[in-house]
């Protein structure tokens, strides 16, 4: 049965809760929708009433423990039995030493260690949250940490007269991604399927690519920054499409292809003037809370393709895995 909450905070804590469950990895057939205790906050956390959810590419990896880095801390079975990191809510409890937060204050964050999102309540270090921006909605805040610290880092580089491609565009991170570093004055070129050529345009980029029919590897150096977030092209293609001196930045894809960006690409990058490593990105409200300014103020758009409920988690997670979100797709807890 459902559990109707109290919305007021602290009410629940001694009733079950609805949470979405996995105990394998496995395709979104193996998630279940199950009752739960509500979690206790330990020395430095804060439970969380959890209002919204978003999805990133980490969940679907997650969920099928592949790559092979998603199943650090579990190898055969999920270290975490509940998906979902970028968190927006109400601060329903403290645990000690909490001093920058009470019950019923609004907040938001990347809870990657944790995870436990796509649940009414969910856990969090205290670290990892920062208040809500007054004027975003907990659906638009929850898109912004995890994809926002991504695409900050990630266009730190760009400028006027920088030439730059971002290859998966069209997801949560491109979306930021193309805005900011158009605000900063540089040439985008966006990748992704045909479905998000017209969603990336509509950003600003100023070329789009559909990657199935076109490869932006092929032809002559072009690019000063590659911002690869699927990274699925040859190495040694990606470093041939770099202007001398540019740089290429690795976020997301299988780890054989991490490891031969990290050596065979880094050193033959080298030898030839350019650069090519992973992005190294750092967590916190401290790396996400410039973008949540610029949301909030309308400088940068969030845009959410589409809004699901917990019992459709699973069709959540299939969507983003497919490629078939413009942007990003957000679970409505509340």
């Amino acid at each position: 049965p459902t559990c109707h909450l109290d919305p007021r905070p602290g009410s629940a804590r001694r009733v079950p809760v609805r949470a979405v469950v996995y105990a394998e990895y496995g395709a979104p057939d193996v998630l279940r929708v199950e009752d739960v205790p509500v979690p206790t906050p330990g020395p430095a956390q804060v439970l969380v009433r959890v209002a919204a959810t978003s999805l990133n590419l980490t969940d679907w990896e997650g969920l099928r423990g592949s790559p092979a880095y998603a199943r650090i801390g579990g190898l055969r079975s999920p270290a975490r039995p509940i998906l979902g990191s970028d968190i927006a809510g109400v601060v329903d409890a403290v645990g000690g030493d909490v001093d920058r937060f009470r019950p019923g204050d609004e907040v938001y964050g990347d809870n990657l260690g944790l995870k436990g999102g796509f649940a009414e309540f969910a856990i969090a270090p205290e670290t990892a949250l920062a208040p809500k921006p007054d004027g975003l909605t907990f659906a638009e805040a929850s898109t912004i940490p995890q994809a926002g610290a991504i695409a900050l880092q990630g266009t730190a580089a760009a400028g006027p007269g920088v030439r730059l491609l971002i290859n998966g565009g069209g997801g949560g991170t491109g979306m930021f991604a193309i805005q900011l570093a158009k605000r900063a004055g540089a040439h985008v070129t966006a990748v992704d399927n045909e479905g998000k050529l017209e969603f990336m345009r509509s950003l600003g980029a100023d070329e789009v690519i559909d990657y199935r029919v076109d490869d932006f590897t092929r032809g002559q150096p072009t690019y000063d920054i590659i911002l690869d977030l699927v990274a699925h092209r040859s190495v040694r293609r990606l470093r041939r499409s770099l202007n001398p001196g540019g740089r290429y930045l690795y976020v997301g894809g299988p780890l054989h292809r991490l490891l031969r960006v990290i050596t065979v690409g880094a050193i033959g990058a080298r030898l030839t003037g350019r650069r090519m490593g992973l992005l190294a990105v750092k967590q916190g409200p401290d790396h996400f809370g410039p973008l949540a300014e610029l949301c909030r103020s309308g400088d940068v758009a969030v845009r959410i393709d589409r809004s699901f409920t917990l019992d459709e988690v699973p069709e959540a997670i299939a969507a983003v895995g497919d490629g078939s979100i413009c942007g990003k797709a957000v679970v409505d807890v509340a």
